[in-house]
């Protein structure tokens, strides 16, 4: 259980969501400058800097937008624990590709 406290203690769950879709837009923008600056500003014109250089940043980055973490992992927040009758093992691993 998550206990406000300090800025944001008195905002209801609808300021909360806003606030983080807010973050998560800034966020993003700024990402988005630091690399137009980063492949701008590489020094080793031989080997350049991508946009598919950054691909994995962006994806963690996006994975934020989900109130559960990862946008691939389902919430566990209703779960029933082990020793309650609940699942001993979850396999969290991705299914492979056809």
């Amino acid at each position: 259980m998550q206990i406000p406290i300090g800025e944001g203690a008195d905002k209801t769950p609808e300021q909360h969501e806003e606030a983080r879709r807010e973050f998560i837009a800034e966020l993003w923008r700024r990402y988005e400058a630091l690399q137009e600056w980063a492949v701008s500003h590489w020094p080793d014109q031989q080997h350049p800097l991508s946009s598919a250089d950054f691909v994995e940043a962006r994806k963690e980055i996006l994975g934020l937008r989900s109130p559960v973490g990862s946008l691939n992992q389902p919430s566990q927040k209703d779960e029933v624990e082990p020793e309650q009758g609940g699942a001993q093992y979850v396999d969290v691993t991705p299914a492979p590709w056809p």
